[in-house]
């Protein structure tokens, strides 16, 4: 089991203790697609994955999801929460035993989906589909004092259903002077670098499992993908995550790391729990 870098009562006292500016917003890394963003005193919680359900729905099958890395949190312990994200309806990105004790603890919370799985997400976490805030590609919301712009996602292929309203999505999310880029589970495809471009983001948060048929679940973005994205659209710095959660479905980082450096792009590599300041 690789440990946490920080977890538990020292991850949420760092949490708490972290400075609320305007100038700087913090992010922690809580595994998987699973990011805290701290700014101004506003948290923003995206796609968490804090639980083992898939481990235990898929233990005695021919493809079980033997957890890699130690859990940073329990979800009921994360409070002052503003807005909570899905980026998808798959389950390390829209999980119920994260997602109902974080809705439960944190009162007044705003929930972003895809307009698309506004039914499935209402199903799953036994709550009234009025509450989460629906997205598709190419909309642009405010919440809280958060700008969702809704990107498409290709996973393994880009979908929309029979409303005309995308299936897997990334988001966009500007604050302060800044956006950033939370790609959700995506490969790479022509259209993508475009529609980011414009946006000039700070952060790209971005998968590097790659896609390999023989693991049987839909792909990602590999290491040198992830990379080249983040150079194509200019990001300020990326971020890989999508790693090092299930034994079968990772990725070597060092790798990531190599082409990064190779590329020449600013990165930061973050350890569960870890936390990177941007200012």
């Amino acid at each position: 089991m690789i440990p946490a870098y920080k977890k538990d009562v020292a991850l949420l006292e760092e949490i708490e203790s972290a400075p609320d500016s305007p100038d700087a917003y913090d992010v922690w890394w809580l595994g998987q697609s699973g990011f805290l963003i701290k700014w101004n005193g506003y948290r923003l919680l995206l796609d968490p994955y804090l639980s083992d359900s898939l481990t235990h729905k898929y233990a005695r099958t021919k493809k079980p999801h033997v957890r890699m890395s130690e859990l940073v949190v329990k979800p009921e312990l994360l409070k002052q929460i503003d807005v909570v994200t899905s980026s998808h309806n798959h389950t390390d990105h829209l999980d119920a035993e994260t997602l109902i004790p974080i809705l439960k603890s944190n009162p007044g919370i705003q929930f972003v989906i895809p307009e698309s799985n506004r039914e499935f997400v209402s199903d799953r976490l036994k709550i009234d589909r009025s509450i989460p805030i629906g997205i598709t590609s190419g909309q642009s919301i405010s919440v809280g004092p958060f700008q969702f712009h809704g990107i498409p996602a290709k996973h393994d292929e880009i979908e929309y259903d029979a409303n005309g309203y995308c299936v897997y999505m990334g988001y966009v999310i500007g604050f302060g002077k800044w956006n950033l880029y939370h790609s959700g589970d995506t490969l790479w495809f022509d259209e993508l670098v475009p529609l980011l471009t414009p946006f000039n983001v700070d952060l790209a948060l971005l998968p590097i499992n790659g896609s390999d048929p023989v693991r049987e679940v839909a792909g990602n973005l590999n290491s040198h993908e992830a990379v080249a994205l983040g150079k194509a659209i200019r990001a300020k710095c990326v971020i890989p995550c999508h790693y090092d959660m299930f034994a079968f479905n990772t990725a070597d980082v060092g790798e990531f790391r190599t082409e990064a450096e190779k590329m020449g792009i600013e990165f930061s590599v973050l350890r569960g729990g870890e936390r990177v300041t941007r200012r």
